[in-house]
């Protein structure tokens, strides 16, 4: 439902996953996996707007997130569990400040203009990171894009469908790795599909601005406490 009204359903799924006795790195890759269809789902629910920028058609859009999401994907296996543990708070800590950016100090408009170049590069960075981690992406994503000249509207449904693409190319990595727990994702999954709906549903219902404070107090305390475990 988090992730259907303002984003950042992994400040909610990451601990919930670690609790149930994984360690950070193995709880991130699993969540992955987790929110990955209500994801897709969403993507294809806004594929009609979807657009060109800065140059870049969509098709190279998604080449460029689906080359960065495999390069995170495999960045994040080849890091050992330790370090990732150590790493992780600071990875909340600066999805927390993306969203807090995103949600109530980030003017439209404001971003420096990005041309050909800079808006593929950027694309490609935003994409490794999401591959690797993917708290915040949603907001990366559409400062950059607005960035590259387009409108909220198809700057959004760009974004929403470019998160699942990476995603998509993490996703088909991580379905390999010994990591996963599938039972925790099965579960997440159900969940996360049933609260996309829900979510949905409910979309036009909800208090935006406070669930949007509710997130970062959510981040905040989620960084608090992987700093105060942090190995």
């Amino acid at each position: 439902m988090q992730n259907a009204f303002a984003g950042g359903g992994t400040f909610i799924t990451l601990p919930a996953l670690m609790l149930t006795g994984m360690d950070a790195r193995a709880a991130n890759i699993t969540s992955t996996l987790a929110l990955f269809p209500a994801q897709a789902a969403t993507g294809l629910t806004c594929r009609k707007d979807v657009s060109a920028a800065a140059g870049l058609s969509f098709a190279q859009l998604v080449w460029i997130s689906l080359v960065g999401g495999v390069a995170g994907a495999v960045l994040l296996l080849v890091t050992p569990s330790d370090f990732f543990a150590r790493l992780v708070p600071w990875l909340v800590l600066f999805a927390t400040i993306v969203f807090a950016w995103g949600s109530f100090f980030r003017k439209p408009g404001a971003e420096p203009h990005l041309g050909t170049r800079g808006a593929g590069f950027t694309q490609f960075l935003i994409s490794v990171y999401g591959g690797y981690f993917g708290g915040g992406i949603g907001f990366l994503m559409l400062a950059a894009l607005s960035a590259a000249g387009l409108a909220v509207r198809p700057a959004a449904a760009t974004k929403n469908v470019l998160a699942a693409v990476m995603n998509a190319s993490a996703v088909a990595i991580f379905i390999f790795s010994p990591a996963v727990h599938w039972i925790q994702m099965a579960i997440s999954c159900a969940g996360a599909m049933i609260g996309g709906i829900i979510g949905g549903l409910l979309l036009t219902r909800i208090n935006e601005k406070a669930l949007r404070i509710v997130v970062v107090m959510i981040g905040a305390a989620l960084t608090i406490g992987l700093f105060l475990r942090a190995p």
